[in-house]
């Protein structure tokens, strides 16, 4: 029960259509995105249980051997968390996010450019690692000054968002040709969906680009005698917190179109699924302040409207959770469940792939309701800064995200490649362990930040050892190592799966593996004419862009302007 990409349109004659060499050269730059990512993620991997140690109250920082290849764990830190948090997610997405669109419209894309934009952000990345490896950019990647990283550090991190950015440019250029092309049509969904996180992405990124290219990369540089750290801040929270959804957004995608077809039932809604994500393109970039509470100079007034806009996220997710759930059961259904939750058991749990994504989306309503407790003024200043955050941060990237995109691998390699996937068996078994690991993760973490134990901290050599022996945390603490150990076990596991299918033989063509496109229950329909108001008044997406935008000007002038005039010049700090 699968259908390939493109099903709606054909190619006009003003639009060529996608020819075999193309759909081969596409194909394999999705390949080198894809597997480039999860290089990244495996070794990002290799460090995670480090941090996991550590918050178990074992150092491993101090032995000899490690100290050869890490200097410290705060170095340990950055790379684990920009290998896995930024390098695996950028380029997943980027080449995911090209591909998807590129199908659903079936247009040509200018495949020099699309190479261009990969070696690009190989390039920045090559770049960015060397000051990584070196210790000279431990600055724990939040870029936060006035910790200050090598000038190299910045450029290269400059050039991969720089790239994602000419993506998104492609991406949106070929869908304003397709509907010059097509004028009056609906833009099929899954076009719809990459557009829209695409062009979210954009306004989002804004912030990142002016902190790193006009503040950090002159200062890094010695070209300014010094930044102002809470303008800074501000910036990168401009971009910090919708990042999250330019992570989760691209999962969103496969829960939606793809999903359903896999469980074997059919998409709930695509009027609903516009609404969702033109919601997340108004509303997803004005909501940073809600991380800088205990920030000075800024209003508070200016802290609770972005704290409602960041609740009034929470309408699109719960829109996700109500579509994502109506077609799982829509499948289960039809498989013969039956019952108020009875319908759960008939899904097809053999399917490595969907159980992966299921479980991510179980993993998401803990990380939803967490971010609501992080988002709240009244609850946030008891779990900011502390072990609670990277707990909540594994249940949503580490889990949502990255389950998510480990089980579309399951069908994208072999779709890509023609190559059957190894071993079935032990590629369901890693999704099992990875859920398992990722969830007794995130209890101990959440526990401990309850207790007040810092995020970020080498607390296993804390010279204040008797402080955390009074909080009474030996359970949480051995949950807490217990999980790096299970993870370590669920990334063995499917690195064994993804790098035999990989380097096996080529036994059928790539498209005997169609893209798992679903059916509707509530179609959209194909013209604008015919298609419901919802349909109508979500189309307009650059419309949509143009009101996110001033959106993020009328919540942000006010609160920038002031520190543009009382600019700090504070000079840099390397601590580690």
């Amino acid at each position: 029960m699968t259908t390939a990409l493109p099903s709606k349109s054909a190619p006009s004659a003003a639009l060529p259509g996608l020819d075999a060499a193309t759909l081969s050269s596409l194909k394999k730059l999705t390949q080198y995105y894809a597997v480039t990512a999860f290089i990244a993620l495996m070794i990002g991997v290799l460090l995670g249980p480090l941090q996991a140690l550590n918050y178990g109250g074992i150092n491993v920082y101090d032995y000899p051997l490690l100290k050869v290849l890490i200097k410290s764990y705060y170095q340990g830190l950055t790379l684990h968390g920009v290998l896995n948090a930024l390098v695996f997610t950028q380029f997943f997405i980027s080449g995911w996010m090209l591909y998807l669109p590129v199908r659903d419209l079936n247009v040509r894309p200018n495949m020099r450019f699309a190479w261009f934009t990969y070696l690009m952000m190989t390039a920045g990345l090559l770049t960015a690692a060397v000051p990584l490896l070196t210790n000279d950019a431990t600055v724990l990647y939040t870029f936060y000054p006035p910790l200050e990283g090598s000038p190299v550090f910045y450029i290269g991190a400059a050039v991969m968002v720089a790239a994602s950015l000419l993506v998104a440019g492609q991406v949106v250029w070929l869908w304003l040709a397709w509907k010059r092309a097509h004028p009056g049509r609906v833009t099929p969904v899954v076009t719809y969906m990459s557009v829209a996180t695409w062009l979210m992405w954009v306004v989002a990124a804004l912030g990142l680009v002016v902190e790193v290219v006009v503040m950090l990369i002159p200062w890094s540089l010695g070209l300014t005698r010094g930044v102002d750290p809470l303008l800074a801040r501000t910036l990168f929270w401009w971009t910090g917190h919708p990042i999250v959804y330019f992570w989760l957004l691209p999962a969103y995608i496969s829960w939606y179109a793809f999903l359903p077809r896999q469980a074997g039932g059919r998409m709930a809604s695509e009027g609903l699924t516009r609404l969702a994500f033109a919601m997340f393109l108004v509303f997803s970039v004005p909501v940073g302040l809600h991380h800088q509470y205990a920030d000075p100079n800024v209003q508070n007034s200016w802290k609770i409207i972005h704290m409602f806009l960041t609740f009034l996220v929470a309408v699109p997710s719960l829109l996700t959770a109500f579509s994502a759930a109506a077609s799982l059961e829509d499948a289960a259904r039809a498989r013969g469940g039956r019952g108020l939750i009875g319908w759960v058991r008939r899904l097809p749990w053999g399917n490595a792939s969907m159980t992966a994504q299921v479980l991510a989306m179980v993993s998401f309503i803990f990380g939803g309701a967490g971010g609501i407790v992080n988002a709240s003024m009244a609850f946030s200043p008891v779990v900011h800064n502390t072990a609670w955050i990277p707990g909540h941060f594994h249940i949503t990237v580490g889990t949502a995200t990255t389950l998510t995109f480990m089980g579309v691998m399951f069908w994208l390699v072999p779709h890509l490649t023609g190559k059957r996937l190894a071993s079935p068996r032990t590629a369901l078994a890693s999704v099992w362990w990875w859920f398992t690991g990722m969830m007794l993760f995130a209890l101990g973490m959440h526990w401990q930040g309850l207790a007040g134990v810092p995020r970020r901290a080498l607390v296993s050599a804390s010279a204040q050892q008797g402080v955390y022996d009074a909080m009474h945390l030996g359970l949480p603490k051995i949950i807490t190592a217990a999980s790096g150990g299970v993870l370590f076990i669920a990334a063995i596991l499917f690195y064994t799966v993804l790098w035999r299918t990989l380097l096996s033989r080529r036994v059928d063509d790539p498209e005997s593996t169609p893209i798992p496109r679903s059916d509707a229950i509530s179609a959209a329909g194909e013209t604008l004419a015919d298609a419901s108001p919802l349909v109508r008044r979500t189309e307009p997406l650059l419309a949509l862009t143009f009101v996110a935008l001033v959106l993020v000007i009328l919540v942000y002038g006010p609160v920038i302007a002031p520190m543009l005039t009382n600019y700090q010049f504070i000079p840099g700090q390397r601590l580690w």
